[in-house]
């Protein structure tokens, strides 16, 4: 699986018009899931984004995680990330996770950061999403986690 974790001081997002999902302060994750992952992989990426060290402490270093700042965590489904761009002009999709697969693991790590994290809102899996944000620093970081093969 893929997170593409981006520090935000807000971040929301729209479909139709309607914002399905909106948080202040706390990280913006793009996720992706691809073929072969499983719960072991959602688990995992899961696991290091809410622990992962990116806010500043008093002396400036990014030494806190998203809970120790009491922040939110915005989880938008992008399977683009998992494009394949080595080739030509148009990316191909072939890595990342079938429609049905991926829906399941994106609802799977929702309801695993839900009962993780207190602050966790959503994009909606398969709409059209206008995602705004106001990414602070800028910082932005790209975690993966692979299936052992």
């Amino acid at each position: 699986m893929i997170a593409l974790l981006q520090r935000v001081i807000e971040a929301s997002v729209r479909v139709d018009g309607e914002t399905v999902g909106q948080i202040g302060q706390g990280l913006l994750v793009l996720l992706c899931a691809e073929r072969g992952d499983t719960e072991k992989e959602a688990d995992a990426l899961l696991a290091k984004l809410l622990t992962y060290r990116v806010f500043s402490d008093a002396d400036g270093k990014m030494n806190l995680n998203v809970g120790q700042i009491g922040g939110g965590v915005l989880l938008v489904p992008q399977f683009t990330l998992a494009a394949d761009t080595r080739s030509g002009t148009r990316p191909s999709f072939t890595p990342a996770a079938p429609p049905d697969e991926a829906r399941r693991l994106f609802d799977y790590a929702v309801g695993k950061a839900q009962a993780a994290h207190p602050i966790v809102q959503t994009g909606r899996f398969g709409a059209d999403m206008k995602v705004a944000l106001i990414n602070d620093g800028p910082v932005t970081f790209w975690l993966q986690v692979s299936p052992a093969h």
